[in-house]
C-alpha cells in the first residue's frame, strides 16, 4: 500500500507543469519568431493557451488564507516585499544582460531598470503581478469586501476588452480574478485532488476528455497559429475562455495530484518545488542558448530548435541553483537575505520545516 502524498506534494507537481509550459512558450515563441515558422510545441502551447497563465495564478492563490489575516507588516513581507525582491534583482540582472552586455548602451538599461519600477518587465511581470495581487487581496481583506464581490469584480475585468497598453493594468484585468479564485475556492481544489487521487481511472478518463474538448475548442473554429502565439478559435469567445482557464487550472492540479502517486514522476515534483529559481533566470540562457543555436547552422528544424532551448533554459538554472548550494557563492539570487525583510518580521514567523528558495 502506498503512502498517500500530501498536498504539497501536489501542488509542486502542478508547480513543475506550470513552469514546463511556461519555458516552452516562451522558447518556442522565441525560435519561432527567428526563423519566421512554427514547430509541434507551438501546437502544445496553443492548445495549452486558455489555462497556461492562469492555472500558475490560481495555484499561488491556493495558501492565501493560511497569511491573508497575518497584521500588515508581516503579511506584506512574506507576500509582497518577498517577491518585489526578486523582481527588483533579476530586472537589474536581465536588462544588465540583455541591454548593458548586448548593445552596451548604459543610459537605456537605467532607463528601463527605472521604467520597470511602474510597468512589469519581460517575464518577470508574473512575479510583479504576484506582489500587486496580494496586496490587493489584503486590502480586500482589511476592507472585509465580500468574496462574490471581488470575483465579480476580477470576472468582468477578465471578459472586459480591457488592451490599454500598460501591462500593470492589462495583466491585473486579465488574471486577478485567478488569483483570487485560489484563494476563495482552495478547499474545493483540495477535496477535487483528494478525490482524484482516490478514483486514479476517472480522474484520468476525464483529464483526457477534457484535452480532446479542449483541443477541439482552441483550433477549430478559424484558430490560426503565428510564430509569436495563437489566435483561438471558438476558445478565444471570452465567457468560454474563462471557463476552460478556471477547468484547466484545476484539470492542471488533478493532474499533479496523479503525478505524485507514481514514483517514476518525482521529478515533477521536484521541479515545480524549485519552479521559481527556473522562473526567475530561465530567460538568460533561452536567449543565449537560442542565438548560439541559431548562428550554428546545426539545425533550422523550428520543432527541433525549440526543445533544444527548452531544455537548456530549463537545466541551466537548476545546475545554476546547485552551484550556489554546493560552494554558498551567490544564495541571495534565490534566498531573500536577512537584510531583505521587513525589520522584525522574520522574528515573529515560524520558518517553514523546508523552506524553498524564493517561494
Amino acid at each position: 500500500m502506498s503512502v498517500k502524498p500530501n498536498r504539497l506534494d501536489w501542488v509542486d507537481a502542478a508547480k513543475g507543469i506550470s513552469i514546463i509550459l511556461v519555458v516552452m512558450m516562451h522558447s518556442a515563441y522565441g525560435v519561432g519568431e527567428d526563423l519566421n515558422d512554427t514547430g509541434i510545441l507551438h501546437y502544445v502551447i496553443g492548445w495549452a493557451a486558455p489555462f497556461r497563465m492562469p492555472e500558475f495564478f490560481l495555484i499561488s492563490g491556493l495558501f492565501l488564507t493560511q497569511v491573508i489575516a497575518r497584521p500588515w507588516r508581516l503579511y506584506a513581507d512574506r507576500r509582497v516585499v518577498h517577491y518585489i525582491y526578486f523582481y527588483a534583482l533579476w530586472v537589474v540582472l536581465q536588462v544588465g544582460f540583455k541591454v548593458g552586455l548586448g548593445t552596451g548602451d548604459v543610459g537605456s538599461a537605467l532607463a528601463q531598470v527605472g521604467w520597470a519600477v511602474v510597468e512589469p518587465y519581460g517575464v518577470l511581470w508574473f512575479i510583479y503581478m504576484l506582489a500587486v495581487y496580494s496586496l490587493v487581496a489584503k486590502l480586500f481583506h482589511a476592507l472585509k469586501v465580500p468574496h462574490w464581490a471581488a470575483l465579480l469584480l476580477g470576472t468582468g475585468l477578465m471578459l472586459a476588452p480591457i488592451q490599454t497598453g500598460y501591462g500593470l493594468v492589462d495583466h491585473f484585468a486579465a488574471y486577478f480574478v485567478y488569483f483570487y479564485a485560489g484563494y476563495v475556492f482552495a478547499p474545493q481544489v483540495f477535496r477535487i485532488v483528494d478525490w482524484a487521487q482516490r478514483n486514479a481511472l476517472s480522474a484520468t478518463l476525464g483529464l483526457v476528455g477534457f484535452a480532446i474538448v479542449l483541443g477541439y475548442l482552441v483550433f477549430a473554429g478559424g484558430a490560426a497559429m503565428h510564430p509569436r502565439g495563437i489566435d483561438m478559435g471558438y476558445a478565444g469567445f471570452a465567457p468560454l475562455h474563462l471557463l476552460l482557464a478556471l477547468t484547466g487550472s484545476i484539470a492542471v492540479c488533478i493532474a499533479g495530484g496523479l503525478l505524485v502517486n507514481l514514483p517514476w514522476m518525482n521529478w515533477m515534483r521536484w521541479l515545480g518545488e524549485h519552479s521559481i529559481v527556473i522562473y526567475l533566470s530561465f530567460s538568460i540562457p533561452m536567449a543565449a542558448s537560442q542565438t548560439v543555436l541559431l548562428k550554428s547552422g546545426l539545425s533550422t528544424d523550428t520543432s527541433v530548435m525549440s526543445i533544444a532551448v527548452m531544455t537548456i533554459a530549463l537545466v541551466s538554472p537548476l545546475v545554476l541553483y546547485w552551484l550556489i548550494r554546493k560552494t554558498g557563492w551567490g544564495r541571495f539570487l534565490f534566498e531573500r537575505p536577512a537584510w531583505a525583510h521587513l525589520p522584525g518580521s522574520r522574528s515573529e514567523v515560524k520558518p517553514a520545516a523546508n523552506p524553498v528558495p524564493a517561494e
